[in-house]
């Protein structure tokens, strides 16, 4: 926990979510006294297991692969989901949400790497997804989510978070600041050079828990 202070400090109006899959219920209590709120796990049980034994005033938020099958399990305890990639996923979220009569907030997932191993749909089609997302009303689209190339070269990583920036503002002036808030990017290694293009939300794990 040596590099929270540090961390708290680099980050200027961007949301941190505390990356804590893997991580016991009393790691996860020592963040949420020191005030934090917003807590992400990327698997379906883990999530719902510990939504159960901690507070409820968290802000759980799903950040990896969403299989079709854990929607229903998760949204009675999730208030995010950041890794929307499919209509196929879009149209299961809203389906569930309406029978809790709900409105699940989702950022989309893009592959601004175009790295085989991340998920992610491609910038052409994002208008359109976006678009197709408006119709159904129990799902609300807040922004986008990216990951940066599996590398140490910076700048590498600036140019994808360069792009990242551009296309977020894009979709900005297309549908207004008011829908596209959140460009959630940037994790243990790479946040200050995501929070340097824009990023509004960073996702940081290991260096909080090191």
């Amino acid at each position: 926990m040596s590099n929270y202070s540090k961390i708290r400090q680099d980050l200027t109006n961007q949301k941190l979510i505390v990356v804590s899959k893997k991580r016991s219920i009393e790691q996860i209590q020592q963040y949420y006294l020191m005030g934090e709120r917003c807590f992400g796990e990327n698997r379906a049980e883990e999530l719902i297991d510990k939504a159960k034994q901690l507070p409820q005033d968290i802000e759980w938020h799903f950040i990896g692969h969403l299989q079709r099958n854990k929607v229903k399990m998760i949204l009675p305890y999730v208030s995010y989901i950041q890794s929307v990639e499919s209509i196929e996923l879009v149209k299961i979220i809203d389906k569930e949400a309406q029978k809790l009569d709900k409105v699940i907030p989702i950022l989309i997932q893009f592959n601004f790497a175009q790295e085989d191993t991340k998920s992610g749909i491609d910038k052409e089609e994002a208008i359109t997804f976006i678009n197709q997302c408006l119709t159904y009303p129990n799902v609300k689209v807040q922004g986008i989510m990216c990951m940066g190339p599996h590398t140490e070269n910076t700048e590498e990583i600036l140019a994808v978070f360069k792009e990242a920036q551009t296309y977020f503002n894009m979709l900005q002036e297309k549908f207004g600041h008011d829908m596209i808030k959140e460009c959630s990017m940037g994790m243990s290694d790479d946040y200050l050079i995501a929070c340097q293009c824009g990023s509004t939300m960073v996702r940081i794990g290991s260096k909080l828990f090191e």
